[in-house]
């Protein structure tokens, strides 16, 4: 695969299929109608994503899953059992959204998202093993993106 061509293409298919969940999902959020359940996973999932910035190195990051030239292998907090915990924080905040919607279509996008970044996490792992002679050892001390599951 090309990444030139499949990295852009795979972004642009997640962030269509955020949209599709989120934006449904932005009015029970913003006027309090949500539930509990949908609150914890969007904390979590917000508090995920924020915590993984923060441990990333500037300029170490990249939503394109090709590594980023000079770009440093980060095995520390939640890294440390997630090799890509943003790409779960996503899928919190995803989830969320979905269970607010409650509709079919919301949770088949829902999984139209974790095929896609299941792919994206894979060709990310295949490029990043390439570019980093300790990922193959990185991975088998984390999940990809549940810690001890999956």
């Amino acid at each position: 695969m090309n990444p030139q061509i499949t990295g852009p293409l795979l972004v642009a298919l997640q962030f269509a299929l955020i949209a599709a969940v989120a934006v449904p999902a932005a009015r029970p959020f913003l006027t309090g109608m949500a539930g509990a359940g949908a609150w914890l996973l969007m904390v979590s999932g917000l508090a995920l994503g924020t915590w993984a910035l923060t441990c990333n190195r500037p300029g170490n990051f990249n939503i394109r899953p090709t590594p980023r030239e000079g770009g440093q292998l980060v095995q520390s907090d939640p890294y440390r059992w997630i090799r890509h915990p943003m790409y779960s924080a996503v899928l919190l905040v995803a989830a969320a959204c979905a269970w607010v919607d409650a509709a079919a279509w919301a949770w088949l996008a829902m999984a139209a998202l974790v095929a896609v970044l299941t792919v994206k996490a894979g060709l990310e792992e295949r490029w990043m093993a390439a570019k980093h002679p300790r990922y193959a050892d990185y991975c088998g001390r984390s999940k990809r993106f549940v810690p001890g599951i999956f």
